[in-house]
């Protein structure tokens, strides 16, 4: 499976400590230069010791993205790393791209490109039981990490989750 990603996925995951969920479930994942600056892999931040092992065993890595007229039209709607990353996923017909933000997501949607963030990456890891009790995860990403989960949104996937554990975390 081809995976591109944005910024938020990686750092977030990283700075809860699960960024190896994204090796788990893809694979390789791959980013533009953009998304690799704004990771900021060399400074001592939250999450940075797991960016490098990540990069340095190789899943994660970097690709050049083509500054074509797709990402110079994308560019104006959402911001250098998100354009990238979308324009990074359609030039390698990614499989998936994973973003965060509302904005990437639906220009990432009127490409036709699959999306999942963050949460989705989280409930899969419940769905195959990698992450027992969900709920303390996505505190822990709130309150360590400063994700910001709509109530409404976080209300949802706890009940996704629920509904998983009737039916015995098959596959949906």
């Amino acid at each position: 499976m081809l995976v591109v990603s944005n910024t938020s996925p990686i750092l977030n995951l990283a700075m809860i400590g699960y960024l190896d969920l994204l090796r788990q479930q893809f694979g390789d994942v791959i980013i533009p230069p953009a998304v690799f600056s704004e990771l900021r892999p060399g400074e001592d931040l939250p999450g940075s010791l797991a960016i490098r092992q990540a990069i340095d065993s190789g899943w994660l890595r970097m690709m050049p993205v083509e500054k074509s007229s797709l990402y110079q039209s994308v560019s104006r709607e959402i911001d250098h790393g998100e354009a990238e990353a979308i324009a990074l996923a359609v030039q390698l017909h990614a499989d998936l791209i994973l973003l965060d933000e509302r904005d990437g997501r639906r220009v990432a949607k009127r490409l036709s490109l699959q999306t999942t963030g963050v949460l989705g990456v989280l409930l899969k890891a419940f769905r195959l039981g990698t992450i027992a009790d969900l709920a303390q995860v996505l505190t822990r990403l709130e309150q360590e990490a400063g994700f910001r989960i709509g109530e409404h949104l976080r209300r949802s996937t706890l009940v996704e989750a629920a509904q998983l554990i009737e039916r015995g975390h098959e596959s949906p």
